[in-house]
């Protein structure tokens, strides 16, 4: 059985037999790690026209021309769950942000609390992460990648309709699944936001409960990492809400 082609994001508008230039890196990448030729199939997406079936149609050493052929999967929309969190150390973020991809959010946002210990949040890698996740779980769009901004402007700027799920380690939330069957989960936009190790102190706390949108959630009795914590509640949502009931 012949394997797959590989997949490809492109910033490109993708037509059938409009020639797609490659960037070097992404030319290294096809030609020299690949090892891949003239004629060889690629599936290409742009987050805007779907996936496409292209065969390379010139090839150097710095260069590669791709020729999309026809369309094999149409745009999927966009999901409208967005996960906010505190940004991680190194590690931790790339893995927080290729799973969170793999699961389907929708919008990334990083968010800085009062215990955030990253002091600075790379927007251009957590968008390379998100590319490059997106090619491999065989989505047709990427992320909302939204800059990095306080608490504090993060909740201003939260729409009062869309119901804002906050992780509560010191218990006082209600059970995840529970709080999905309120009243306002009936919304068709949601976000899930995400602590730092550590913990929101008690003043960020008490103005989240504050806010008639926040809906204090618990993830049940073990004290999680925060990416589990960012996983777990994303897998909780997909199952009762989100594009695993399709």
């Amino acid at each position: 059985m012949s394997r797959p082609p590989p997949r490809l994001y492109v910033e490109s508008d993708l037509r059938e037999s409009q020639g797609v230039e490659l960037d070097a890196k992404a030319a290294h990448y096809l030609l020299n790690v690949l090892r891949l030729g003239t004629g060889d199939k690629v599936a290409l997406f742009n987050g805007r026209d779907g996936e496409w079936l292209a065969r390379i149609a010139a090839a150097s050493r710095k260069a590669c021309t791709l020729t999309p052929n026809r369309q094999t999967r149409p745009q999927e929309p966009a999901s409208p769950l967005t996960l906010a969190f505190a940004p991680l150390k190194k590690s931790a973020m790339d893995f927080l942000v290729e799973k969170a991809t793999e699961l389907g959010v929708g919008r990334l946002a990083p968010v800085i609390t009062d215990r955030t210990e990253a002091a600075r949040v790379n927007g251009e890698r957590i968008a390379a992460q998100a590319r490059e996740a997106a090619e491999q779980c065989e989505r047709t769009n990427v992320p909302e990648i939204v800059a990095a901004q306080p608490l504090t402007a993060f909740l201003a700027d939260w729409p009062a309709d869309q119901p804002l799920w906050v992780a509560d380690e010191t218990g006082g939330g209600r059970a995840f699944a529970d709080a999905l069957g309120s009243p306002a989960a009936a919304s068709p936009r949601h976000g899930i936001l995400i602590g730092p190790e550590g913990g929101f102190t008690p003043k960020e706390l008490a103005t989240l409960a504050a806010l008639p949108f926040v809906n204090l959630i618990d993830l049940g009795p073990r004290i999680l990492r925060a990416e589990t914590a960012a996983l777990a509640s994303i897998t909780c949502w997909q199952a009762l809400l989100g594009d695993w009931q399709a």
